[in-house]
């Protein structure tokens, strides 16, 4: 879903329009999104753990202590917190946020990547999750704890039984 020209990348595009507000934007999706949630159905999903997400700003603020949020992207994260050092991910220096994610349905795509030493775990639209706490570590670090919650109605429905 990634290709040289980042900003134009399937991931990107697709993503942007999973976060807009105006669902009417999602149409033109659909056909790719459940071809794609129907094979992600098919891979098991990896067991409980704590994978680790990295964004190039500070977004702490937008993430207080017992705040409940959905993400409605796809999410590509890491079971090897090292794999963020890259500069292409969270780097080491400049504001950055780290979050660390206790989920319990995440689908392990390490297999199916590109970059299958990146311990890749995908987690899929509508993960719905609590902030636990937050904490900066550094001058220009901060770490947010979410955990996967059920969320009290289904948000995506599987894509067939």
């Amino acid at each position: 879903m990634e290709w040289t020209d980042g900003q134009r990348s399937l991931y990107i595009v697709l993503n942007e329009t999973l976060k807009v507000a105006d669902r009417n934007k999602l149409r033109p999706w659909f056909k790719y999104i459940k071809l794609f949630l129907s094979a992600l159905v098919k891979i098991p999903c990896a067991p409980p753990q704590t994978i680790w997400r990295g964004v190039r700003r500070n977004v702490s603020k937008e993430f207080p202590h017992g705040m409940q949020v959905t993400w409605w992207s796809f999410s590509s994260c890491t079971t090897t917190l090292t794999v963020l050092e890259n500069e292409v991910y969270l780097g080491t220096k400049g504001e950055r946020t780290l979050f660390s994610i206790e989920v319990f349905n995440g689908k392990n795509i390490r297999a199916h990547s590109h970059f299958d030493n990146e311990d890749e775990v995908l987690m899929l639209p509508g993960t719905y999750m609590e902030v636990h706490s937050q904490m900066k570590s550094a001058p220009d670090l901060y770490i947010i704890h979410l955990k996967q919650e059920m969320p009290k109605t289904m948000l995506i429905e599987p894509p067939f039984e």
